[in-house]
């Protein structure tokens, strides 16, 4: 998956944290607004956890823009799990993580969030 160039929302200059060519593609995308991007990533319906509890992906992708890292500090050895600052226009700012779950067709199939 090739990384967009693209103008980040958040001032982040984070993202080469990220070892996980797939995943900081879709970061990217998220950062960037850029939606068709963003669903790329994922197969046609992903699953979404939200600390734990089962969310709808469609309505979370929808919030592109309004919700994205303005940091990352930490990214797992395997380059799937992003933890950093995160800021949403409705709940504020706060610690969070995005864990990416590959699926065998290449895409990810399950994204799971929640503040850390």
């Amino acid at each position: 998956m090739e990384v967009r160039e693209a103008i980040l929302v958040s001032s982040t200059k984070d993202l080469e944290l990220v070892s996980d060519d797939a995943v900081r593609a879709a970061l990217a995308a998220w950062q960037a607004r850029d939606s068709a991007g963003w669903l790329a990533a994922f197969v046609d319906q992903p699953s979404l956890t939200d600390d734990g509890q089962p969310r709808d992906f469609s309505a979370f992708s929808a919030e592109i823009g309004n919700e994205y890292f303005t940091d990352i500090e930490q990214v797992d050895a395997e380059g799937r799990t992003v933890t950093g600052h995160f800021h949403s226009e409705t709940w504020g700012d706060f610690r969070t993580f995005f864990r990416f779950v590959l699926g065998s067709e290449g895409k990810f199939e399950r994204l799971e969030i929640g503040q850390a």
